[in-house]
């Protein structure tokens, strides 16, 4: 399936429109709810994956694994504006819904 979509782009007064043709033919998607940070000079690594109970734990304690599906490197910039687009939809949500518990159990503020 083939999307097209507007996007404004350019800072100060030159502003250009650009069309954005979107290709989601080969789109996977995943669920995560557990992320990891890596970083060079040049780009971040951010991984995507599930955190779920260990069923092999060494010792016989309760741990964690953290099963990595996705990769996405990306740089500084991008690291950036995708940051700041994040935060801009949650204080939509948040607006909207209330404000989110980062710990569950958390008292509303």
């Amino acid at each position: 399936m083939s999307e097209t979509q507007a996007t404004t782009t350019g800072g100060g007064d030159a502003q250009q429109n650009v069309q954005v043709n979107l290709d989601e033919r080969d789109l996977r998607t995943t669920f995560a709810n557990a992320y990891r940070i890596h970083t060079t000079a040049e780009e971040v690594v951010l991984d995507l994956g599930f955190n779920m109970p260990n069923p092999n734990p060494a010792g016989g304690g309760q741990s964690l694994l953290f099963k990595v599906n996705e990769r996405v490197v990306m740089s500084y910039a991008n690291t950036k504006r995708l940051a700041m687009s994040l935060g801009q939809l949650v204080k939509r949500y948040e607006q909207q819904f209330g404000e989110l518990q980062i710990q569950p159990g958390q008292p509303k503020k």
